[in-house]
């Protein structure tokens, strides 16, 4: 990844403004700020200093039920080393266009600007990413490269590329974090403060995801075959393999890949491999504009009715009930 001067040993305090949009989640607020406020803590001094935004500088509401005080409006970031926007949930109601012309108008006036989970698809819509790399959060990697093809969209973790950051998520906006503080500050400093989260970060370029069913970490609780094959199914959505295919990708027979499933689950692989595409489906309708047709097709359905059927039984709710209650 290219990286910039922020990414430097530090000579001054790093000057960071955090942009929250309405209905993203508390945890990916602590994960940008909670670091740096541990590195603080450390250090002894404020080698990062931070202050929250919203666009209009009321309190955002969350997805948790709160609302997040505000320090003032979009406009109180000017000047800021780092303009770092958080978004979530509903985007076509959080950007809007007065957002985006703001934005168009602050970014030149900070000296990078970043996004995490959602936010780099606000950031795309302002013409920020075009000519970047640029990662999102992995439900929306390939409508963000199909909808704006001028910037490289990786399934990164993070990805910093010159004055542009992107992360795809809570965790990975952690990790980010760990990685500026380490890069500013040495690795000790990086270091005790994973220690005093308990979570190690882990580097950029891993991918959100990995469909293949080679050596992976094994995933605390679950035989490391059991999360080999949720990786699996997890990459696969649109095109879901048989029971039979996914045991044999992990050297197991289906049946014994079925009776480590009920014992590490507590459901058929089949029936798991289900309620991730159903799931996506459910997403997709409340949150994407994607017609009926297009969603059955990336979620593994071989046709609207079929995915129709599905919804039903699982949600016991049309998937035209379900867009109409959330228009």
């Amino acid at each position: 990844m290219t990286e910039n001067a922020l990414f430097s040993a530090a000579t001054r305090p790093l000057d960071l403004v955090v942009l929250v949009l309405p209905h993203c989640s508390i945890l990916e607020v602590a994960s940008v700020l909670d670091p740096l406020r541990a590195a603080n803590r450390h250090l002894g001094r404020d080698a990062f200093r931070f202050r929250i935004v919203t666009p209009d500088g009321q309190p955002a509401p969350l997805t948790c039920g709160i609302e997040l005080p505000s320090s003032g409006a979009l406009a109180a970031a000017k000047g800021a080393d780092l303009l770092m926007v958080i978004a979530g949930y509903r985007l076509a109601e959080v950007a809007t266009r007065p957002l985006i012309r703001d934005l168009r108008r602050m970014a030149p006036l900070c000296a990078a600007i970043g996004g995490v989970d959602a936010a780099p698809w606000v950031l795309a819509r302002a013409g920020l990413l075009d000519g970047h790399r640029a990662t999102v959060h992995w439900e929306d990697l390939e409508d963000l490269a199909h909808a704006h093809p001028h910037v490289t969209v990786s399934p990164d973790r993070f990805v910093i590329d010159r004055n542009r950051l992107t992360a795809a998520g809570a965790a990975p906006a952690y990790d980010l974090m760990l990685h500026l503080i380490r890069a500013r500050h040495g690795a000790g400093l990086a270091r005790q403060v994973a220690q005093s989260f308990l979570q190690p970060p882990r580097p950029g370029h891993t991918a959100q995801i990995t469909a293949t069913a080679g050596p992976s970490p094994p995933e605390p609780g679950y035989d490391p075959r059991v999360a080999r094959v949720l990786a699996r199914m997890e990459a696969t959505l649109d095109s879901p393999e048989p029971v039979s295919a996914l045991a044999a990708r992990v050297g197991l027979s289906a049946r014994r890949l079925e009776s480590l499933f009920r014992d590490n689950l507590g459901t058929t692989p089949g029936a798991h491999a289900l309620s991730l595409r159903l799931a996506a489906a459910r997403r997709m309708l409340t949150d994407t504009a994607h017609p009926l047709s297009e969603i059955a097709l990336r979620c593994g359905f071989s046709s609207p009715a079929t995915l129709s059927r599905a919804f039903r039984r699982a949600f016991a709710c049309a998937p035209a009930s379900l867009r109409r209650q959330r228009d």
